[in-house]
């Protein structure tokens, strides 16, 4: 038995693959005439195949929403998402814009503030977030960069345009993932592969490393680099042992770590040696007790005097987070014109900062239509989606809103692209967003081609998260 179409007459979403009922996009008729060929049982095996891979890879990721808190196998979908390299170029272009501002704003605030001076940004708006970290004003990051890593979330809407709809700069997860999909999908269907022009991904550790190595101190040979993560229990640990394995670093936790006389030291079987660069999985709040969180037992006490004194180098950057906020957000645009004078290439979503009484009257009249979330949460946690909400659940994540308005903000409900996924033996459309991973190094901003292409399993959701429960494709560029 052949594999069924099971899409809607009409749909109001962009689908990557058909610009008709069963009329695939030109880009997308390799892909749809070898799918035509497959039976269910076929498609069904090769489902089996790629879950097995799955499973003896270790590829997990850890769902909170549904309060076990256990690890799963990360649900892929064999269905590529195919984007043609002439839209890719216009992402890429857009994203090391996007980058190199938001950059240049974390290097601004952090020394002379001057898009605050000029009234370019509310200087409230800064130092009420709670990711700013004053201890950092005054203090040298190499080569300017703080962005090393960065994992930003683009979206297409009903026109099929592409915008940002959040900017990751703390610590960006996902990319393991794609090596990996990319893996699966090689194994699984190389016949597709070998119809398809499919831009390589497989480069990024070598990339990421060669960053790393960029960072370190010139009289080194050899630097010493790690990666610092919380351990275990952590929700991306997977990804953790996966980079640390690909890139033939260290894996630490705090305790791997000491610091003496302002410098930091691995403990090893030979004895101390010293670290030069920290690829830090551990957020800022937690990274070191004796000037954060004292409560933490995830940081290096004296770590972060170590790294103002430049004894050693931290990826990404502490302070970040405050680009990562979703009232910040709002200003991106106005950054890239005040640091670069260019027009953004690509698009915010219009954004309602609840903040500001007016803007928070007009959404408040219409929550019903739009998407309003906490500006210090991710993973798809602290939002609400007013068109699946009762006018109860409104009202009181009005009240809620209230007891903080600054920490939240509005944004209309985007109709997300979808993409065909297999399901149950036929073919179904479900929304999808894309998570492209940029490197930032002393050469300059590179991106793998492609990136993380999450998948809104349930039927008709918006919430593509893995944290909530969301899976993910393998994303080709083809030429």
């Amino acid at each position: 038995m052949s594999i069924k179409l099971n899409y809607p007459g009409h749909s109001k979403a962009y689908d990557e693959m058909f610009h008709e009922m069963e009329k695939p996009r030109e880009h997308y008729k390799d892909v749809f005439d070898i799918l035509g060929t497959l039976g269910i049982g076929e498609f069904k095996q090769k489902e089996i195949l790629a879950k097995l891979v799955s499973i003896n890879q270790g590829i997990t990721f850890t769902v909170y929403s549904d309060g076990k808190g256990i690890e799963r196998i990360f649900p892929f979908d064999l269905i590529p998402r195919i984007i043609q390299k002439a839209e890719w170029d216009v992402i890429e272009t857009g994203l090391q814009q996007r980058i190199k501002a938001l950059n240049l704003f974390l290097t601004d605030i952090y020394s002379k503030g001057d898009i605050i001076k000029d009234k370019i940004i509310p200087g409230e708006l800064i130092y009420s977030c709670p990711d700013f970290i004053p201890e950092m004003v005054g203090v040298k990051v190499p080569h300017n960069i703080y962005t090393h890593i960065s994992g930003i979330d683009i979206i297409r809407d009903s026109d099929g345009g592409y915008f940002v709809l959040e900017d990751n700069l703390r610590t960006p997860s996902g990319i393991s993932y794609v090596l990996e999909n990319r893996i699966i999908m090689k194994r699984i269907f190389p016949e597709i592969f070998k119809e398809s022009s499919v831009l390589r991904v497989d480069s990024y550790p070598a990339i990421f490393h060669d960053m790393l190595m960029q960072l370190a101190p010139t009289d080194k040979e050899k630097p010493t680099i790690v990666l610092l993560t919380p351990g275990v229990y952590n929700s991306a640990y997977y990804e953790h042992i996966f980079l640390a394995s690909q890139m033939g670093i260290q894996l630490v936790e705090s305790y791997d770590l000491i610091v003496s006389d302002y410098k930091v030291y691995m403990k090893t079987i030979d004895g101390l040696k010293q670290v030069d660069v920290i690829y830090k999985r551990v957020d800022d709040s937690f990274i070191d007790p004796l000037v954060f969180r004292k409560d933490s037992v995830l940081g290096v006490p004296g770590l972060f005097e170590a790294y103002k004194r430049g004894n050693v180098v931290l990826v990404n950057a502490i302070g970040n987070g405050v680009a990562d906020d979703k009232a910040v957000y709002s200003y991106v645009p106005d950054m890239i014109k005040y640091y670069l004078n260019e027009t953004p290439i690509l698009k915010n979503i219009p954004t309602y900062r609840l903040g500001i009484e007016e803007e928070r009257q007009e959404a408040f009249s219409k929550m019903n239509e739009l998407v309003v979330k906490a500006t210090n949460q991710s993973g798809g946690y602290g939002m609400l989606i007013g068109r699946d909400s009762s006018n109860e659940e409104i009202e009181a994540y009005k009240v809620k809103v209230m007891e903080n308005p600054r920490n939240y903000i509005a944004q209309p409900t985007i109709n997300l692209s979808t993409a065909p996924c297999f399901f149950n033996g036929s073919i179904e459309p479900r929304h999808i967003d894309l998570r492209p991973f940029a490197i930032y190094s002393p050469r300059g901003i590179q991106l793998i081609p492609g990136g993380l292409t999450r998948v809104a399993l349930k039927k008709g959701s918006l919430v593509v998260n893995s944290s909530q429960g969301g899976g993910s494709k393998d994303t080709w560029v083809v030429s």
